[in-house]
């Protein structure tokens, strides 16, 4: 592609050098860049592409696209306002708008993302369209795909347009994609068409980020406020941010809400949780029906009713719909139970939110004499606020809560615990136990749980890592607790 073509909807400041050479791709990192690649100086939290410019043009790149003048280079550069977000500009043009050849449906909110976008991509497929899937566990192609890795929910722009493109070629009709606050303020998917939003909840979590709950919303609206005419929303309607998501979508955009304790287009009533899931009664538009989920917890039950108004929103018939969510089980490290004698469940739960709805679902499943155990720790350069308020939620709902490490980063595990310490009314040696190191603190919960006790090892889900100060280690909860149970 050309470099006028590429440059064609996109709003230049400038052009120094200006030649126009032929752009081969696009590349952030001087390091891997390839001879004819258009070189992207973006700022980072700890570096400013601007500084690896000459080593980019060494390296092949045929243009730079940048936000200032650098001397001593001598091929064409591309002045922009700003490099962050209009990377998204190129990246949508060198692939030729993939998301305009496909039905895209967005799902945001601080939880849910994940099952939400798995139950959406089972509807369409059982509704015999093929749609792929794009978040937290990476991307894939079909339901029967395997996860292909990802580095972000929302991926950077050129590898999100590039997936997409791959997508379009494999005549893909549908992709169900999670977007993150952070992705949306940083333009990661513009350039994206969106048919639909979904929005599950909105809780404090990112705040070291976004600093206020407004510019966490402001961050998510962005998806509501950019849909096309023709397309639609679905909303949950039980959230105290509710309202304000309806009041920044367009005319021409078809609202669906769901909900349980207020009225909505799709509602769950005479909800029952057991052991092998959670059954209850829905109103859907008009109709009503019966659902048994295979998938435990209040949390699932909105997740269910988020995807299932999806469906109906694309036009699905309700009992495809329906049969959709009722064969599916719980996605990866999401309420994923991976030992019986004691029910010992795994969860990616790392907001106060989040652990609220994991003990609270966990609960409903703890026999009436028998111990609910919650083991949970908090990310380090994340927002510390929450950490107090993930102490008190453990505290006031489960019996015994055992502290422990997340993924500490540079922080002091020590300085982490005592934040969530800080919550946590009375530090009983009886009830509240403390091990900073993760996997020694897992092996303490076989002397801790009896055999009809329930346990929760919460925060890090489907994650087969942690990140250390100086390193990341390979650590999976669930293979850690089938190796102490097993």
């Amino acid at each position: 592609m050309k470099l006028k073509e590429l440059l064609k909807n996109v709003k230049v400041e400038k052009i120094i050098n200006e030649k126009d050479v032929d752009i081969d791709g696009i590349s952030y990192n001087s390091k891997t860049i390839k001879n004819g690649d258009i070189f992207v100086c973006l700022k980072g939290e700890y570096s400013d592409g601007h500084d690896f410019a000459k080593m980019a043009q060494q390296n092949g790149a045929s243009a730079l696209f940048c936000e200032k003048e650098i001397p001593e280079i001598h091929i064409p550069q591309v002045i922009v306002k700003s490099t962050r977000h209009q990377i998204a500009d190129i990246a949508a043009a060198f692939y030729n708008y993939p998301s305009k050849k496909i039905k895209l449906i967005g799902v945001t909110g601080t939880n849910g993302k994940t099952t939400v976008t798995h139950l959406i991509q089972r509807i369409v497929e059982d509704a015999n369209h093929r749609c792929a899937l794009i978040g937290t566990l990476g991307y894939k192609l079909s339901g029967s795909d395997s996860y292909h890795d990802a580095k972000h929910t929302t991926p950077q722009a050129p590898e999100l347009q590039k997936t997409l493109e791959m997508i379009c070629e494999k005549n893909i009709d549908y992709v169900a994609m999670e977007v993150s606050s952070h992705a949306l303020d940083q333009n990661r998917v513009g350039g994206c068409d969106f048919d639909g939003a979904v929005f599950t909840n909105l809780t404090q979590d990112h705040l070291d980020y976004h600093i206020t709950m407004n510019n966490y919303f402001e961050a998510k609206a962005l998806l509501f406020r950019g849909l096309k005419q023709g397309g639609f929303a679905v909303i949950n309607n039980d959230d105290e941010y509710a309202q304000k998501f309806q009041s920044v979508v367009a005319n021409g955009v078809k609202i669906y809400t769901y909900g349980i304790k207020k009225e909505a287009d799709i509602m769950a009533s005479n909800i029952d949780f057991s052991i092998h899931g959670a059954k209850f009664e829905c109103k859907i538009l008009e109709q009503k029906r019966t659902v048994n989920l295979q998938m435990n917890g209040m949390f699932s039950v909105y997740n269910a009713l988020a995807a299932l108004a999806a469906g109906i929103a694309m036009g699905f018939e309700v009992d495809i719909c329906i049969k959709a969510l009722e064969e599916t089980k719980s996605v990866d490290g999401r309420f994923e139970i991976v030992n019986k004698k004691p029910l010992v469940i795994v969860d990616y739960a790392h907001t106060p939110d989040g652990l609220e709805n994991v003990l609270k679902a966990a609960r409903e499943l703890t026999p009436k004499d028998s111990s609910l155990v919650c083991m949970f720790g908090c990310g380090g350069d994340r927002d510390a606020t929450k950490r107090p308020k993930m102490g008190k939620i453990a505290d006031e709902n489960a019996d015994i809560v055992v502290v422990t490490s997340d993924n500490p980063r540079s922080e002091d595990p020590q300085l982490i615990i005592s934040d969530i310490l800080a919550g946590i009314k009375s530090v009983n040696t009886q009830r509240v136990y403390v091990e900073p190191d993760r996997r020694t603190a897992i092996s303490m919960l076989k002397n801790i749980a009896k055999d009809n006790d329930v346990v929760v090892l919460a925060g890090k889900g489907h994650e087969d890592y942690q990140i250390l100060k100086d390193k990341t280690i390979h650590f999976d909860d669930r293979e850690e607790a089938r190796k102490v149970f097993n």
